[in-house]
């Protein structure tokens, strides 16, 4: 049904009737609720309700992480987390550490509308420096919305894809630097150290024409009304789902809508995914006899180092199997759901890992942030300029050698978000089961890795012998065989 003009009552900031002392601003409550932006932007609301931004405040791993470092540090964490995690809640004075948000009301947790929407400046580059007008302004990337009488509207480039200025707004929570100054995740400068960031010359306010935005990938749009209300035109329907490689661990958020909206994400999550690694297998003899497996990985089309975010958390790797006739003569990375990476690798010393490594003062291995006084860094970096042929700097090649002949190999690239002994880690906290969270940690494919290597289906090259790859254009043109026209 189109909501016509006069059937919503105003929303309204109220700076009235603070208590002496308190100087934070009081905004409608209404206003504050996605609940409430649902009755005109009903698509935008599944999708954000099904996304990591509407979660972030209800993760188990979160609470669990932030209740250890709030007593670990003698509460000197403050609000570390929670800034990130339940931003209006801090902004609105409602928590300090993050520690009470089981006794807020919802509308109070998470990334929630208002919160990206009222964003007026962006004061830094990492752990939230956004300026919050706490108005009855809602922002975004219009700046001809229709007049409505639940919010006012402004534009503002902090939301708008085409603007080099919206990725900045994300790299407020997707850049966190530690206690000790450790840059523990990077996204966005990984971004800004991209060809992707490139300003056209022309208007240095946008991208140049291969360059991209953080929405562009992760809030792509459709053609389509922004709202269910009167005189609304077809404009570009950004996706709200927000997709990433994180999923929700518990039933979010309840039992009936929770699964649904997992099977949503996992989806648009594999979609996303496809063209995000390129890949090449090479089967050739070996100078010294017997055979060579050679696997080459190039971060082809992410924005950002692959994986990304909490990397001393992720754990990518690759999967590779190789066969004579019906034997086996390498398996490498063949990990089964219930098993860490961790532990498979202390089996499989050839295991190809691609994560950060932290550790602390010790120089001991550390998985609790504020520990963390160094990391290690090991991923797909993304190219710094672009052109037809991606900078082989940035591949990644390793090889297996087997005694005997090969006729057949495949391989894929897996990434699971989180680490299960982190999850046994913080199991001690006693906030939930740690077998049913692993038992929800998904294992996710690069799609586009997922190649198998047979005579007949290798091209020989001049200098890695009988290959195949991915089936893309970026990745033909990397491997000299092949450009985005034909």
């Amino acid at each position: 049904m189109t909501r016509r003009r006069g059937s919503i009552l105003l929303a309204t900031l109220s700076l009235s009737a603070c208590p002496q002392g308190d100087d934070t601003p009081q905004v409608s409550e209404r206003l504050l609720d996605p609940a409430s932006c649902e009755e005109c932007h009903p698509k935008h609301y599944r999708q954000w309700l099904g996304s990591m931004h509407a979660y972030a405040a209800d993760d188990p791993i979160f609470l669990a992480m932030n209740a250890r470092g709030q007593r670990e540090t003698g509460g000197a964490l403050g609000d570390f987390c929670v800034k990130c995690h339940a931003p209006m809640a801090v902004a609105l004075g409602e928590t300090t550490d993050g520690l009470n948000l089981p006794e807020l009301p919802q509308h109070l947790k998470g990334v929630t509308c208002y919160f990206c929407h009222n964003v007026e400046s962006v004061g830094g580059t990492h752990n939230n420096p956004l300026v919050l007008a706490l108005d009855s302004i809602m922002r975004g990337e219009l700046n001809d919305a229709v007049v409505n009488d639940f919010h006012d509207s402004q534009y503002s480039p902090d939301l708008d894809d085409a603007a080099i200025a919206s990725g900045k707004m994300c790299g407020s929570c997707h850049d966190i630097v530690n206690n000790h100054g450790v840059h523990l995740e990077r996204t966005y400068q990984e971004w800004v150290d991209s060809f992707y960031d490139t300003p056209d010359p022309e208007n240095p306010e946008l991208t140049i024409y291969f360059g991209n935005t953080c929405n562009r990938c992760h809030m792509y749009g459709s053609p389509e009304p922004i709202a269910d209300y009167e005189g609304v035109k077809q404009r570009n329907l950004r996706d709200h789902s927000l997709v990433g490689v994180d999923l929700a661990l518990t039933d979010f958020p309840d039992a009936t809508l929770g699964p649904e909206l997992v099977a949503e994400q996992t989806a648009a999550s594999d979609k996303q995914r496809l063209p995000s690694v390129c890949a090449g297998l090479c089967v050739r003899p070996a100078d010294a006899g017997g055979t060579d497996v050679v696997v080459w990985l190039h971060n082809e089309a992410q924005g950002h180092a692959w994986p990304s975010g909490a990397t001393q958390d992720r754990r990518a790797w690759l999967q590779l199997e190789a066969f004579d006739g019906d034997a086996t003569v390498i398996s490498s990375g063949v990990i089964p759901p219930e098993q860490s990476v961790a532990e498979a690798g202390l089996a499989d010393p050839t295991l190809w890992v691609f994560r950060d490594t932290a550790t602390n003062a010790q120089g001991q291995p550390e998985s609790m942030f504020w520990n963390i006084t160094a990391t290690e860094s090991n991923l797909l970096p993304i190219a710094a300029e672009a052109g037809l042929k991606y900078d082989k700097s940035t591949w990644r090649e390793r090889a297996w050698h087997v005694d005997g002949p090969v006729d057949r190999a495949k391989i894929q690239v897996n990434l699971r978000p989180i680490p299960h002994e982190l999850v046994d880690e913080l199991a001690a906290e006693e906030m939930f089961d740690p077998a049913a969270i692993k038992a929800r940690i998904r294992t996710n494919v690069a799609g586009s890795t997922q190649i198998e290597w047979t005579p007949d289906a290798a091209i020989m090259t001049d200098y890695e012998g009988p290959c195949v790859y991915s089936a893309s254009c970026f990745c033909a043109l990397a491997n000299e065989t092949g450009a985005c026209n034909e």
